[in-house]
């Protein structure tokens, strides 16, 4: 078991990590960890979040809570934050991660697969923030840091859903930024492009198959795309989650930071 704790701004902090069982959102709870914080993490399952508390306190010497909690649901939502504070006394971060929703374009969804990707990847953060505001103001000191994709800077084809609402959490988060700077808190994104995680091989594996050509053939596409010339890696990503989530980005607030190894082209 490691206890190395690193010096960066996140020592004695309380946090909240969504969708955390893997990927980009684990990958952030553990950097959390590594920093010292004190990090609850959630996901659907009950085994997978209790497998990634246990990887974490394994590698960090931190132990995670664990909740199995659906962000689609307000009554999850609200367990998650009343047990965090009950247990830990306090909240300073919120990360808020939320499973992309399916690939595919217009013509591919009804009304139902509209509502469940608002209410789980937008309408989450607003309760999730609703619940956890009045801690969060107690703090004095907290950060909200919603993972997006770069899709808020340059709309991806064939994810019209993520396109819309990933764009979405990002008007909501720059208001919430101007709203809630008075009492200390920052609103912040982390925009992810090509990280190596099961959601992107779900996406490789969507386009393969609506192109009819091997899997193999998008990723070599995609990474001609890339001027660092490869995928990026979760802990990568996970530093910009840090950095956000510690006070190093005290004056930090309302800004959207990619992390696609210079994928997207924009200067804005």
């Amino acid at each position: 078991m490691s206890s190395t704790t690193l010096n960066d701004g996140l020592q004695g902090k309380v946090a909240v990590v969504c969708a955390a069982s893997s990927g980009l959102g684990f990958a952030s709870a553990k950097r959390l960890a590594q920093g010292g914080a004190q990090v609850t993490i959630l996901s659907r399952s009950k085994e997978a979040i209790e497998r990634a508390a246990a990887e974490i306190e394994a590698e960090t010497g931190h132990k995670p809570l664990g909740f199995a909690a659906d962000m689609g649901n307000p009554e999850d939502i609200r367990k998650v934050v009343q047990g965090t504070v009950e247990a830990r006394g306090r909240l300073d971060v919120l990360v808020h991660n939320a499973g992309g929703p399916p690939a595919g374009t217009f013509e591919s969804f009804s009304d139902d697969v509209w509502q469940q990707a608002h209410d789980r990847n937008f309408l989450s953060l607003v309760r999730l923030v609703r619940e956890a505001l009045p801690h969060l103001k107690a703090s004095g000191r907290a950060s909200i840091v919603n993972i997006v994709s770069i899709s808020v800077k340059q709309p991806l084809a064939g994810l019209i859903l993520s396109n819309a609402y990933r764009a979405a959490v990002v008007g909501l988060a720059k208001s919430l930024a101007d709203e809630f700077a008075p009492y200390g808190i920052r609103v912040n994104n982390v925009a992810p492009g090509r990280i190596a995680t099961e959601r992107v091989r779900e996406l490789d594996a969507y386009a393969a198959e609506a192109r009819g050509v091997p899997v193999e053939q998008i990723a070599e596409g995609n990474i001609r795309l890339i001027p660092a010339g490869r995928y990026g890696r979760p802990e990568e990503f996970a530093e910009a989650v840090a950095f956000f989530a510690s006070d190093r980005s005290s004056y930090v607030t309302g800004a959207t930071l990619q992390v696609d190894g210079g994928m997207v082209r924009s200067i804005q």
